[in-house]
């Protein structure tokens, strides 16, 4: 199972709660194989051109597969040589401020930017990541401006917004409750379809008055292209299997993430729906990468 981030980050820890509980289910042991690079490109590659024989599956962030091919010249058509699974899990991620940001509404945090245009920023990951594409759409959406940090991964942009350099970002809520907590960040929305489990208090950007907004984080599986569609059934199955199991979604409500699962059919439409979103996002704001 090759993820194509870095070990310890919520694509892993998903990755490594789920294969124990696969390798009991089919009898073959399943590794995790961690080739990070070219945000997510390059494992996304390395499956995309492996046998279509079911022995080696990419484990995906959906900013990789409905992001990236807007942003790089991809080796590889991420609609054509990748097929889907299923999805696995989403995370609704948080809109947070630096405490001394006077706003303790997301209206009022909306109201503040309208009446000070590029007078406030946010901290990202990089071009092109979650939190950039999470901004940008609410630009997009709202048309009131916000001026774009990046850092060098998503621990310097938290860092940034708690000691005040940078204002806002979002982020998974498991991340930033210890801050909520302390006092050192205010959180203002959720930025999923639903109100979030561990901050139910948290309107979403949607009810706040943009219908349809959502930049929720999530996971999915997929082969390559070509593979038997009786593999990529028994994988499937043995997918929703895992994520049944109590310990496994224990696991994943620990870190603020939910099961969700679909039919090979229903991933493919929500990334070409994705897809679309985000080339129109990036087309607006003139996104480029380095």
């Amino acid at each position: 199972m090759v993820v194509p981030f870095a070990p310890g980050g919520g694509s892993d820890i998903l990755a490594r709660t789920l294969a124990p509980k696969l390798t009991s289910a089919t009898g073959q042991t399943w590794v995790v194989d961690n080739r990070s690079g070219a945000a997510g490109n390059l494992g996304a590659e390395i499956v995309a051109r492996a046998n279509p024989d079911g022995y080696t599956v990419l484990k995906a962030l959906n900013t990789q597969l409905t992001a990236n091919p807007s942003l790089y010249k991809l080796p590889f058509d991420v609609q054509k040589d990748l097929q889907p699974v299923t999805m696995l899990a989403t995370a609704e991620h948080v809109l947070v401020v630096h405490p001394g940001v006077q706003a303790k509404t997301f209206k009022e945090f909306l109201a503040l930017a309208k009446q000070k245009p590029g007078a406030l920023n946010y901290a990202s990951a990089g071009a092109g990541s979650a939190v950039h594409m999470a901004f940008e759409l609410l630009k997009y959406r709202t048309g009131i401006d916000f001026v774009h940090i990046p850092y060098k991964g998503g621990g310097p942009a938290a860092l940034a917004v708690l000691s005040g350099e940078a204002q806002a970002m979002t982020a998974t809520a498991a991340s930033v409750i210890p801050f909520l907590s302390a006092g050192r960040l205010r959180a203002l929305a959720t930025t999923g379809p639903r109100r979030s489990k561990l901050l139910p208090e948290l309107t979403t950007v949607a009810e706040s008055g943009y219908p349809g907004f959502d930049t929720s984080q999530w996971y999915g599986i997929l082969l390559p292209a070509g593979t038997p569609r009786s593999i990529t059934e028994r994988i499937h199955n043995e997918m929703i299997k895992a994520l049944q199991q109590p310990d496994v979604r224990a696991a994943l409500v620990s870190q603020g993430v939910d099961a969700e699962t679909t039919t090979p059919e229903g991933m493919a439409a929500r990334i070409k729906t994705e897809t679309a979103t985000n080339a129109a996002v990036i087309k607006a704001a003139g996104i480029r990468v380095e």
